[in-house]
């Protein structure tokens, strides 16, 4: 029997490939092996499940078993790889040795943990995948105060989705402003009083020292004295792609796994996209860059090698209170930042010293630019 083409994450970024690839090629064998339950869902879609009033259930949109029809493909559920050995073209689950065609790494990217003192560390919930999501919820059943730990994009938009449901939401993040790798200080500051105006509250400038229980719930210690009463605490405080794997067998990492414009890395025959995937030197953990590897690699999966191109890439925040949509600058780039508006609708655009639009960030009623403004910003991958 021939080798498969084995895909090891069934999130966005495996899923999407898989289908990709059925598109071009439908008898090619596929394995995909996830650590999880291996449904179907929209990752972007965990941050609108409280407003909505979802729960994991409602944000699945096919079982394993249903995605496994549609793709003509095993699918391993709740497994783990243990190892890879590029050499002999394999890679291992636990002493089984599974053989490949080509290896796709889409194993996504874990969340950031810091440690915090104190006796109530599992009262901290990343919520990363499907099944934290189920987690979370089933730990505010009853509750109503969530302290958020982290003020980025991530953070923001749980903050206005658990207002909309219901809770009463603060903010802990060791930073001046909001999304502060990601927005001009107009921009935040515009999301920011959206936020507010909902009745979240901020602190910006101290961590999470220690959290302890109480006889209603929990007490955060903040580092500048604060005590926060809460229920439950959420942490949002970034993603480091997966890497160790890919490093131990050998493969070229940095920030992610080192891939070219083909999404091959070091080593022929293993691929990777995604959150994990640093693709030319850029990590975006986003999907439309996703989706435009997802289309490129399949081609190259079906025979047809084919580089990625990345163009403008914005970005659209679910903050509804304060609808914002940011394209960052590209690295490297040097510009001067112009700010109109007030309050809640902000425009402000990055220049170069030409006059060439490299990138904006637009609050509120200042979106409805966002299409004339993306044909004159450059590409990030051309």
């Amino acid at each position: 029997m021939n080798a498969p083409v084995v895909i090891v994450g069934t999130g966005l970024a495996g899923y999407n490939l898989a289908r990709e690839f059925r598109k071009l090629d439908g008898e090619t064998p596929l394995l995909l092996i996830t650590a999880d339950d291996g449904r179907s869902y929209s990752k972007p879609m965990l941050s609108t499940g409280f407003g909505k009033n979802k729960d994991a259930d409602g944000l699945s949109m096919a079982e394993p078993g249903a995605m496994a029809e549609q793709l003509k493909a095993e699918i391993r559920t709740h497994t783990r790889i243990s190892g890879i050995d590029p050499g002999h073209k394999r890679l291992w689950i636990g002493e089984e040795a599974v053989a490949y065609r080509d290896l796709i790494l889409a194993w996504g990217a874990e969340t950031v943990r810091v440690p915090v003192q104190g006796d109530a560390p599992e009262a901290i919930f990343p919520i990363n995948d499907l099944e934290d999501y189920a987690r979370f919820r089933a730990a505010t059943v009853g509750k109503h105060r969530v302290l958020l730990l982290g003020a980025g994009l991530i953070g923001c938009e749980f903050a206005n989705d658990l207002i909309l449901g219901g809770y009463d939401v603060q903010l802990v993040a060791p930073c001046e402003q909001v999304m502060p790798t990601l927005l001009h200080p107009a921009a935040a500051a515009a999301v920011q009083a959206g936020l507010e105006s909902l009745g979240a509250r901020f602190h910006l400038g101290p961590v999470l020292n220690s959290l302890q229980r109480t006889v209603d719930g929990l007490e955060a210690h903040l580092s500048d004295g604060q005590v926060i009463p809460c229920d439950v605490v959420v942490s949002a405080i970034g993603l480091r792609p997966r890497i160790d794997l890919a490093a131990a067998a050998g493969l070229v990492v940095n920030r992610g796994v080192v891939v070219d414009r083909h999404l091959q890395t070091s080593h022929a025959n293993i691929y990777a996209l995604g959150d994990c995937a640093e693709v030319d030197g850029l990590n975006l953990l986003y999907v439309m860059p996703l989706m435009s590897c997802a289309r490129a690699l399949a081609q190259t999966l079906a025979g047809h090698p084919t580089i990625v191109n990345y163009g403008p890439m914005p970005i659209t925040v679910k903050t509804p209170v304060c609808p914002l949509v940011v394209s960052p600058p590209p690295r490297g780039s040097e510009g001067i930042w112009t700010v109109e508006g007030e309050g809640g609708d902000i425009k402000a655009l990055c220049h170069d010293a030409s006059g060439k639009l490299l990138g904006y960030a637009l609050t509120g009623s200042a979106v409805m630019e966002k299409l004339a403004l993306n044909r004159e910003l450059p590409a990030l991958l051309a």
